[in-house]
């Protein structure tokens, strides 16, 4: 039986190995270990890390990023 707040306690971690793009008009998911990262952000590709230099979306399927 526990009996005080410094009693045992257990803790559960997760592991994050998806998240959306950082581009704020990305919907893209992007797997972290696939990213392109910049400035601690994930992006789904360099289009969106660099904020749309020459105006392009980032080309995936579904995506209308920067449009």
């Amino acid at each position: 039986m526990l009996s005080g707040k410094n009693d045992f306690k257990e803790t559960m971690m997760a592991t994050v190995t998806q998240m959306k793009c950082a581009c704020a008009s990305c919907l893209c998911v992007v797997d972290v270990s696939q990213a392109v990262q910049k400035d601690g952000q994930y992006y789904c590709s360099d289009a969106c890390a660099n904020g749309h230099p020459d105006g392009a979306g980032c080309g995936h399927a579904g995506c209308n990023c920067h449009r």
